[in-house]
């Protein structure tokens, strides 16, 4: 089912506020430390399994260096940073509202990202919810955390992931019907599982890899396909 996924990370995101409201504060440091380090574990493998779906790991090494080219020469890693450095900010300076600051610093870290956009084109082209249901887990477990910081503004960011997931979705729906050939999604899946392998080694805190700026390469991996395959 197409689209599963999103709802999925919404309840993730509510069932984790409801408990960040009622036990988030008395979680020991370590035990959200290791949840998270299994999360990041999982992450991995997914992203392993992911670039498995290549038929010609060529077209994945060029759509990396090509996409990561042009994400670092606009600095989209940098340029996301900084928008939400901005909005945390802001809300921060509107009277310190927690709810406010909940609602923005939640949505951010749920919304903009890599995992987000690869996951939900994954689900809309081909109905392959598993990459947001790891990003659901992860979710959840954030979601406690902050709900015990800032109260029931996080449970309202499920609104964000509700639309921006489930925009990225239906792109995934009408590109893949319209545009995608079979050839081309598992080139571009192939390549998002190199990107979801660095989410895992972020999360793991082996290595701040600049993800974001690699998303460019998943629009160029099904560009060469279409021009390269045969």
């Amino acid at each position: 089912m197409r689209g599963l996924g999103t709802f999925v990370n919404v309840a993730a995101v509510l069932a984790g506020t409801g408990i960040g409201l009622v036990v988030g504060g008395r979680l020991a440091e370590r035990v959200r430390t290791t949840v998270l380090d299994g999360i990041g574990l999982l992450t991995i493998c997914v992203g392993v399994a992911g670039f498995l779906e290549t038929r010609n790991a060529v077209f994945v090494v060029f759509a990396l260096v090509i996409g990561t080219l042009v994400g670092e020469g606009i600095d989209v890693e940098g340029r996301l940073d900084g928008l939400g450095e901005r909005l945390r900010r802001r809300a921060a300076r509107e009277g310190d509202d927690r709810f406010v600051l909940g609602f923005v610093t939640a949505s951010l870290t749920f919304c903009v990202g890599a995992l987000t956009i690869v996951g939900s084109l994954r689900d809309g082209i081909s109905g392959d919810a598993q990459l947001l249901i790891v990003k659901s887990a992860l979710d959840g477990v954030v979601a406690v955390v902050y709900a015990a910081a800032f109260g029931w503004g996080v449970a309202f960011s499920a609104l964000t992931i509700l639309v921006v997931q489930g925009g990225f979705t239906l792109l995934g729906v009408f590109a893949g019907d319209a545009f995608l050939t079979t050839r081309m999604v598992a080139e571009l899946e192939a390549t998002g599982g190199v990107l979801i392998a660095g989410i895992g080694l972020r999360l793991l805190d082996l290595r701040p890899v600049r993800v974001a700026s690699m998303l460019p390469a998943l629009v160029v991996a099904p560009v060469l396909v279409a021009i390269f395959a045969r």
